[in-house]
């Protein structure tokens, strides 16, 4: 038996009781993710917090009109599809763990792969939320503009 397969044997032993032991949270999730999911959620985060603050800019802009309407209009959809990418990611990632090892994983096993998915969703669906909110405020202020110059 090579080495490589009793340290997993070990490492799958050992999972329930690393489960207990460490809870698991979304910062434990993107603690533990792969050095690619990790730059995904960097991105969905800076992104995020970079349309909030665009939104926020323009609207206290008074009666001019500054750019930014083009990065949170394409984060509306753009969030969303990297969410849903770095979720495929995660998924194939944890496909091939659980292809790799031998025997059946347990459910504990798999959970943080499935978490991970879970959360690149969630990251990108919130940009997108995000993105459509911010979008709408600035359409509003550059309609109400428009109207009343």
């Amino acid at each position: 038996m090579s080495h490589r397969v009793i340290a997993l044997a070990g490492a799958i032993a050992a999972a329930p009781m690393a489960a207990v032991a460490e809870p698991l949270n979304a910062l434990a999730i993107a603690a533990h993710a792969s050095t690619l999911q990790k730059v995904v959620l960097l991105i969905l985060l800076a992104a995020t917090l970079a349309a909030a603050i665009i939104a926020a800019r323009k609207i206290a802009s008074g009666r001019a009109l500054s750019g930014g309407s083009a990065f949170v209009s394409s984060l509306r959809l753009g969030g969303p599809i990297i969410g849903a990418l770095g979720a495929t990611y995660a998924l194939m990632d944890s496909a091939i763990g659980m292809a790799n090892i031998a025997g059946n994983p347990t459910l504990k096993l798999l959970a943080p792969g499935l978490a991970e998915a879970g959360f690149m969703m969630w990251m990108g669906f919130l940009a997108g939320a995000i993105g459509v909110i911010a979008n709408w405020a600035i359409e509003s202020r550059i309609d109400r503009q428009l109207l009343a110059g």
